[in-house]
């Protein structure tokens, strides 16, 4: 008689294509001079640059953001970045720049200078 009904081909939805961009290397430090702020978190989380390298920040979310040294006494201090604003600094000195968000202080990332 005829083909048995629902004989599709097997698994039609293996054809679909797994996201690479969740392999589990995305808490090691990227160098470049960039940082996408985007889903209330900074992105990479750690930049390393050389000295004399400018770094820019660009808000990517809807909300506003800083991009503000941790502690007291540090050199970033950006006032709140509507979506598409950009914030720059240029890293004179080798060491290590813990930053935050002081909108939403769970936003947290460094920059490592050599």
């Amino acid at each position: 008689m005829g083909s048995a009904p629902g004989a599709a081909s097997p698994m039609p939805s293996m054809s679909m294509p797994m996201s690479p961009s969740s392999t589990g290397a995305a808490a090691a430090p990227v160098t470049g001079n960039a940082v996408a702020i985007k889903n209330f978190a900074f992105s990479p989380a750690t930049l390393k640059v050389k000295a004399g390298t400018t770094v820019t920040w660009t808000n990517q979310d809807t909300d506003a953001h800083t991009v503000t040294s941790a502690g007291s006494g540090g050199p970033l201090h950006s006032a709140a970045l509507a979506t598409d604003a950009t914030y720059s600094y240029t890293f004179t000195k080798p060491g290590t720049y813990a930053y935050l968000c002081t909108i939403h202080p769970f936003m947290t990332a460094t920059v490592e200078v050599t």
